[in-house]
């Protein structure tokens, strides 16, 4: 049976969190579980950590989880009557001095620092960019504006400035607070809110790092690119963390619709030369909140990031909220599996023609060139950081790497990696020992039978991060 090597992102929510249901979503292809930390209160996120931790049990499976924190609350008030209709040519006031509940003319900000951010003359877009309003002038606490698009606005609907520039920091207090939430739940990836530059980032990984300490856990970053100020810095931003959401929700508000397409495009390739896993994000497979089969648009767009080499597709609502999340999980596997399998992918041999300064980065490689050329069923990566896993997934070959490790964390962490199939074996510090080990692995799921090829990488001495430097060619007896 095929075996998909793009890995999907399923966030829980009210309509998955039935045990049996969670089960059956992972059966059917869920590798990475978002918790949503915009919603719900710390215990409902421990809660639903240890339910994911008992159904890939069931399942036997490890998948990881990922908290993903809110970031600041850049939105409107509250009104009245719940929502307002705002007319196109009408005036309308953002007050962050308001305490009262909006109505047709002004509402209140969750976001008060918006009279500080923006003048006279910027266009400001409301509900995901629905509703458009510019602004005509600032006085005091207030903003003035003049309504260009109108529609329903409800409340606490997202504010954004077109072409980015709003100063709101991406940490907040109730973020360090769910860091702390995040570590104790030992989530295996964080993912940052609107960051703006490689500093959000590495103060990210510090409260993390803390937070972590009592635990002995270290959680993977992934900063979501949500602002236009953090297209500028895209490299440092990605140099700081572990890996990228492409957040084309926000993004596409700030940017243009029509710009996010080449901009995805480009991080998902900067991702992978800069080792890093890419996450595509935001509207995938939107109609499926409501409908049991997606549009052909969603298909082509699913497909197409996969064609990109995005590690991972994720699913938001269509999961937490929607009415059919496991036929949802369903399409989106079958959608990978097929742009796959169509997908005439080749080892890149110009790779070659690089020079790796550290010796395991140079077995990685030697170990993708010679299990292309000799036809190898598998490779097997023995890692105990996952990084060699990691490195081999930068390229794109139509052959499965198996990493095995000793380590849960690091097989848990390896879930969200394109192309890799993470197994837990028995320690071992035989080296020998641990060859066999890794062979009985594969014969036993069926990865390879007698006659096949397959190269294997590992350390000498065994268990020690970073030591990867023997690559071996193995034929099955």
């Amino acid at each position: 049976m095929a075996t998909r090597a793009t890995k999907i992102v399923a966030t829980l929510g009210p309509a998955s969190s039935d045990p049996a249901l969670l089960i059956e979503m992972l059966r059917a292809g869920v590798n990475v579980v978002r918790l949503n930390f915009s919603h719900g209160v710390s215990q409902d996120h421990i809660d639903r950590a240890t339910a994911v931790r008992e159904a890939a049990k069931i399942v036997g499976r490890e998948v990881a989880i990922m908290a993903d924190l809110q970031g600041p609350k850049i939105r409107v008030g509250k009104f009245a009557k719940g929502k307002i209709e705002l007319l196109e040519g009408a005036a309308f006031v953002l007050d962050g001095d308001r305490t009262e509940l909006g109505d047709v003319d002004a509402v209140g900000l969750d976001y008060k620092e918006l009279p500080r951010d923006v003048k006279a003359g910027d266009v400001l877009l409301l509900n995901d960019g629905l509703i458009v309003l510019n602004v005509t002038a600032v006085r005091g606490e207030q903003v003035h504006t003049k309504v260009v698009v109108g529609g329903e606005l409800s409340n606490n609907k997202g504010i954004n400035k077109q072409g980015g520039g709003l100063s709101a920091p991406a940490l907040t207090a109730k973020d360090m607070d769910d860091i702390k939430t995040a570590m104790s739940l030992r989530a295996d990836y964080v993912a940052v809110s609107f960051p703006q530059s490689a500093t959000d980032m590495e103060l990210a990984r510090q409260l993390c790092n803390v937070a972590g300490e009592p635990f002995k856990h270290k959680a993977s970053l992934i900063a979501k690119i949500e602002r236009a100020e953090a297209i500028p810095h895209l490299a440092s931003i990605l140099k700081a963390s572990d890996g990228i959401m492409v957040a084309r929700g926000d993004l596409a508000v700030e940017v243009g619709n029509a710009a996010v397409p080449a901009l995805q495009k480009r991080m998902i390739r900067m991702a992978h030369e800069l080792d890093k896993v890419a996450i595509t994000a935001t509207q995938m497979m939107e109609s499926m909140i409501l409908a049991p089969v997606p549009t052909r648009a969603e298909v082509s767009d699913v497909a197409n990031a996969v064609l990109d080499g995005t590690d991972a597709v994720m699913l938001s609502a269509e999961t937490a909220a929607g009415k059919y999340p496991l036929e949802t999980v369903r399409q989106m596997a079958a959608i990978c599996l097929a742009a796959e399998e169509a997908n005439e992918a080749e080892l890149n041999l110009t790779t070659t023609n690089k020079s790796f300064r550290r010796v395991d980065q140079s077995i990685a490689m030697g170990a993708l060139f010679t299990a292309h050329h000799c036809g190898a069923k598998a490779i097997v990566a023995m890692t105990d950081s996952g990084s060699t896993a990691l490195w081999m997934s930068r390229f794109d070959m139509h052959m499965p790497i198996y990493a095995l490790t000793t380590r849960l964390a690091t097989q848990r962490r390896m879930a969200m990696y394109r192309n890799v199939r993470p197994l837990l074996m028995d320690n071992s510090t035989d080296r020998d020992a641990a060859l066999l080990d890794a062979e009985r692995h594969l014969i036993k799921r069926g990865i390879v039978q007698s006659g096949d090829i397959y190269a294997i990488t590992c350390g000498e001495p065994l268990g020690e991060p970073g030591g990867t430097n023997l690559l071996k060619i193995c034929r099955v007896k």
